[in-house]
């Protein structure tokens, strides 16, 4: 009904249908009589949905935000290549703010680990041109393992939203490859489109 008279999407009815599911469950548990009610709403099948569109840079894209603007701050080049170094393993930015200097290891192999959901860790591959940026933080030159890997301008833990903010910066005039047209700027979810295996810009986040 929400999608033929309220033009809802099929992930808004499967996002509805989960709430109501939760709710006479709770019924249920707490109001016998209200069991086959329940039951009704839990045979309710749910939709299939069409995966969220991939959007992506072009490789010369992704060459072109390191070449771009040599002035910028060592630890904004060094989240970008960290990043796009990140391949299969991408980092999310939640996982990539909570690094300490002791997660990276700046002699070969050349790694990062991080914590991921569930308590999971898990190793990232780095070039080494990122391992040469990483070493010219000051976290990283104070040879404290149990500090914060990158940190803002006030020396405090960057958090997922200045990522956000430093991505949004750094790649204004980049053109994502989208079906949509009105899609105009680059978000830390954007992922390169490379055959050679060039990895995701921020993949994942």
């Amino acid at each position: 009904m929400i999608e033929d008279k309220r033009h809802n999407k099929v992930s808004t009815r499967n996002q509805r249908l989960a709430a109501l599911r939760t709710f006479y469950r709770y019924l249920a548990v707490h109001h016998p009589e209200m069991l086959s009610e329940a039951e009704r709403v839990e045979a309710i099948p749910t939709k299939r949905t069409s995966p969220p569109e991939t959007i992506y840079l072009e490789r010369v894209q992704i060459e072109t935000l390191f070449k771009a603007r040599p002035d910028k701050a060592a630890s904004h080049s060094a989240i970008e290549h960290f990043s796009c170094s990140c391949t299969t393993q991408g980092g999310r930015a939640q996982e990539i703010v909570d690094l300490r200097v002791g997660d990276i290891d700046l002699e070969p192999p050349l790694r990062a680990r991080l914590h991921g959901k569930g308590d999971k860790w898990r190793k990232c591959p780095l070039w080494p041109e990122t391992v040469e940026l990483l070493k010219q933080l000051e976290t990283v030159r104070s040879a404290d393992k149990a500090l914060p890997l990158l940190t803002s301008r006030q020396r405090r833990p960057l958090t997922r939203f200045g990522i956000y903010k430093i991505v949004k910066r750094n790649t204004v005039g980049l053109q994502p490859s989208t079906s949509q047209p009105n899609r105009r700027s680059v978000s830390p979810h954007s992922s390169s489109s490379s055959p050679e295996g060039v990895p995701s810009l921020v993949e994942g986040w």
